[in-house]
């Protein structure tokens, strides 16, 4: 049977109910607005009525007598007064509209009894290291007033201290890291463990300004980043440490973080870049990452040393030269990486000397990644052959010069085993995962001016570029999309970066680079 139409009133009652909402919605409020001053007179006089009830009852019954008496005196006085009545009908309803107005709470200003306690108790800790029995008038003293230390104070919805401007006397040896370390830590205990502070030394108005940091987002997953050539994206980081933003795409939604980039490159000051971490902090993912960023504009040879097959998606992919994980494979590949190193110096040399640019095929970022060549280096010293990282001395002396990168990541018990050249030229520093305050200082070259946590959650750490300040660091989710335990999301979110495949998976295992293939030419005198 054929279906009918249904009646115009019924198809569009629908449109009709939603209009005439619309305008009952509309009506309500400007009566509402036109009746506001009639709605206030008459909650007033709902108010006093109520008060006067209380009154009535309140009052002894043998007083009740004479305060009808008294009442009904007063009204006789009002009713034979010229004008009386509309002069009271006059103030009853001003008594109405005032007593029925719309009051709201004040805000309570100044800290409460708890936060007084917390900022006292706090005060008292720090008496010990900011005073003198010399100095005649102390800042910091035993039963002193805090709110004279405490230049700002605020706290969280928990009541605990979330930002603080503690002003010190001038004596104070400020400028000596074990001092300042010192009160950093006291503050980090007494202000409430488990979270990130941010210390800020005014050195010249004697001012400490202590602001606790907000977790760094983890749910940003691998994306194509809005940078320019030579530009790396490391992770994200804290919008004061940084004076730029990146669009991210979110599901549906986009959102700017502040990114820490590394800039690569013939100009760059930190072309080289060392990854140190505790195992599963994500320097492999950090790898993965910067990979499939290189990716779009360069090639990638990648030297893998704990052998886990970890860069297995990208096993021959476009711009992928090769993947080794074995010692000969490795030998091989930095051989060939030296050599093309010399031989595109030796060819822009030649160009610059004649007056033309540089050639096309080396102005194409070659990038050698290694991950765990102390391993590597262990199996070599075993079988009496020479350590491959002895073959980065030229690739990282040189490799600015000859648009050549070098990431080399390991584990913080193995940076012993890496060779003074990666030491000496990897400026660029990277710790992810739990590191003591002395492990950062070695690493990075300064401590961080932020307190480290014992949760550390995968791709968390620290990163300093150069001689620059040292920056909170988040690894986007560049995990790997075989392993079982990858969500889909982010599976799919790597897949879609991958290049397409340009050599059979088979053929691409013996595809590395042979060491005869790229010779050196001898340079001209």
């Amino acid at each position: 049977m054929a279906r009918r139409p249904l009646p115009r009133i019924l198809s569009n009652g629908t449109a009709s109910i939603a209009r005439s909402r619309e305008l009952a919605r509309s009506a309500a409020d400007s009566a509402t607005d036109v009746l506001h001053p009639l709605i206030t007179i008459t909650r007033g006089l709902r108010r006093l009525a109520a008060a006067g009830r209380r009154r009535w009852a309140d009052t002894p019954k043998d007083k009740r007598g004479p305060l009808l008496f008294l009442v009904a005196s007063v009204i006789l006085v009002v009713a034979l007064v010229p004008y009386g009545p509309l002069l009271a009908l006059i103030s009853l309803m001003a008594a109405a509209a005032w007593t029925g107005r719309e009051r709201t709470a004040p805000e309570p200003t100044g800290p409460d009894e708890a936060q007084v306690q917390r900022l006292q108790s706090l005060y008292e800790a720090l008496v010990p290291y900011f005073s003198v029995p010399e100095d005649p008038a102390p800042l910091f003293a035993h039963g002193g007033e805090w709110d004279k230390a405490f230049v700002e104070h605020d706290f969280d919805d928990t009541g605990r201290i979330s930002r603080l401007v503690v002003r010190y006397p001038a004596y104070f040896t400020d400028g000596e890291a074990e001092s300042r370390a010192r009160i950093e830590q006291l503050l980090h205990a007494k202000a409430g463990r488990g979270r990130e502070y941010h210390f800020t030394w005014d050195e010249e108005g004697n001012q400490l300004t202590v602001t606790v940091l907000a977790p760094l987002p983890t749910d940003i997953a691998a994306q194509r980043f809005v940078t320019a050539p030579g530009e790396t994206v490391l992770g994200f980081t804290d919008e004061t440490g940084v004076q730029r933003t990146l669009p991210l795409a979110d599901g549906a939604e986009q959102r700017d973080v502040p990114p820490v980039v590394w800039r690569t490159g013939i100009r760059s000051t930190e072309p080289h870049l060392l990854i140190a971490g505790q195992p599963g902090s994500g320097t492999t993912t950090l790898l993965r990452s910067i990979a499939l960023q290189a990716l779009q504009y360069g090639d990638v040879l990648i030297v893998e040393g704990s052998g886990t097959g970890d860069y297995a998606c990208l096993t021959g992919r476009d711009g992928v030269l090769a993947i080794e994980c074995g010692l000969a494979g490795a030998l091989a590949s930095l051989e060939w990486a030296a050599h093309e190193t010399e031989r595109r110096l030796i060819a822009a040399n030649r160009a610059r000397q004649a007056g033309h640019p540089p050639p096309e095929d080396t102005k194409r970022p070659l990038w050698i990644l290694l991950d765990r060549p102390s391993a590597l280096g262990h199996l070599a010293a075993a079988d009496g052959r020479k350590d491959p990282q002895s073959l980065l001395q030229v690739p990282l002396r040189h490799g600015r010069a000859a648009n050549v990168t070098v990431v080399v990541a390991d584990q913080l018990d193995g940076l012993d085993a890496l060779s003074d050249a990666v030491h000496q030229h990897t400026r660029a520093r990277v710790v992810l995962g739990y590191a003591t305050a002395d492990q950062l200082e070695d690493v990075l070259g300064a401590p961080p001016h932020t307190t480290p946590t014992s949760d550390v959650p995968p791709g968390r750490g620290y990163a300093r570029l150069g001689a620059g300040q040292v920056h909170r660091l988040q690894v986007p989710a560049t995990p790997d999309p075989y392993d079982d335990a990858t969500s889909e999301a982010h599976r799919q979110a790597v897949l879609e970066l991958l290049p397409e495949r340009s050599t059979p998976p088979d053929e691409a295992e013996g595809n590395a680079p042979e060491a005869t293939e790229a010779e050196p030419v001898p340079a001209e005198s």
